[in-house]
This record gives C-alpha cells, sequence and structure tokens, in this order.
C-alpha cells in the first residue's frame, strides 16, 4: 500500500484540486489506462506530474530521459515542460503499453520533443551517448541500483535524478522481497555517494531526488 492510498479520499481529492488543472489529453489517456490496462495504478498521476515539470522548469532542463515510459503520461508531462528545442527520450520494455503511449504522443504538441525507445533498458541504456540534465526512474524495481551506477554518469553536474517508488508502500524499512531490497539498496547508495546530494519526499509512494555535485 503507498502514502498515498493510506490518506482518506476527502484529503487525496483535496491535494488533487489544490493542484494545477490536468490537462484533456492527459486525463483521457489517464483513464485509456485505468480501462484498458491491469496496470492503472502505476500511473504518475496529476500530482507527481506537475512536480515533475516544476523540477523541469526550475532547473532549466533541455535533455531529458525517462526509464520507464508505460502508456506515456509522466513523458508528456516532462515534455510540456520543455523549451521547444528540448528533448526526452524514453524507454519501454513493453510493447502495448509503449503503442498507447506514442498514439499520445501523436496527439500532443509536445509529441515531436519525445523519442520513445522500445526494449529492455539494461540493454538500451548503455547505448546512449550524450548527457542529461534530468533523469525520471519509473521502471523495474528489481534493477533500480542498476539504472543508478549506469546513469549517473551521464547526468549533467548539477543536474537531477528523480527515483519514483523509493518507498514501496512502506517495505524499504524492513525489506525482504527483491523489489524492495533493491529499492533500499539504490537509496543507500545515493544516500552514501559523495558525488551527489539527495532528499526523500513522501509524495505518494515516494520520491528520492537526487542531483549531482
Amino acid at each position: 500500500m503507498t502514502l498515498d492510498e493510506l490518506m482518506n479520499d476527502d484529503l487525496r481529492q483535496y491535494i488533487i484540486q489544490a493542484t494545477s488543472q490536468e490537462p484533456p489529453l492527459l486525463a483521457n489517456l489517464r483513464h485509456e489506462t485505468q480501462t484498458q490496462t491491469p496496470f492503472g495504478r502505476m500511473l504518475s498521476g496529476p500530482v507527481e506530474g506537475k512536480l515533475l515539470q516544476f523540477l523541469i522548469k526550475l532547473s532549466r532542463a533541455k535533455t531529458c530521459l525517462e526509464v520507464g515510459t508505460f502508456t506515456g503520461y509522466a513523458a508528456l508531462q516532462i515534455a510540456s515542460a520543455l523549451p521547444v528545442d528540448g528533448r526526452l527520450i524514453t524507454c519501454e520494455s513493453r510493447a502495448h503499453h509503449a503503442q498507447i503511449a506514442q498514439k499520445y504522443f501523436d496527439l500532443s504538441p509536445h509529441g515531436h520533443k519525445i523519442q520513445l525507445l522500445i526494449g529492455d533498458a539494461t540493454r538500451t541504456l548503455p547505448r546512449l551517448d550524450q548527457q542529461f540534465d534530468f533523469i525520471f526512474i519509473d521502471a523495474d524495481k528489481i534493477n533500480y541500483p542498476t539504472y543508478y551506477d549506469l546513469l549517473l554518469p551521464k547526468l549533467s553536474s548539477g543536474g537531477l535524478m528523480v527515483i519514483d517508488n523509493a518507498l514501496w508502500g512502506g517495505e524499504v524499512v524492513n525489506p525482504v522481497a527483491k523489489d524492495s531490497l533493491a529499492i533500499h539498496t539504490l537509496n543507500q547508495k545515493a544516500r552514501h555517494d559523495s558525488t551527489v546530494e539527495c532528499v526523500m519526499l513522501s509524495v505518494r509512494d515516494g520520491i528520492l531526488l537526487i542531483r549531482k555535485l
């Protein structure tokens, strides 16, 4: 159970309603994801999506990377915060989810900023030969430490890395399962890495913000 799910419905709705309104295209995508896939709860949602936008705008990021596109909700939030010449590369392993994402990218005025790569990210990421100002990781949890090791060298100095599901329903406190152990390992790896500074946020299922020094 996520921290978001521990809130009562009234408080959860209050938080959403106190956040800038979700664009119609994203509302449609959220509805389709929740009705056409069994993984609707995996969506970043309007509050976390708006937080990603704030971080990109405040940091003035232009080159972004996302690991774990799912149906494209967060990718569209990120792309809409980028300048006209900004670029987002997003990686997804499941073809069905990528198909939904690409449909909505094509409908968005910001879709031209997005490059969707389909395949196993552990194989895709080493082939990316560039630096990124902003990296968002929301993919298979077992590989979180691997993604960190692969991508920290590709993060620009002063750049931000955002890790979703960093609290994993509270299981990271006493991790037993493989996923919770992997997330806990990543959290501790960042905490003790002298090349970064980090802060844990209790937004939805936990967000770890990492800034490269």
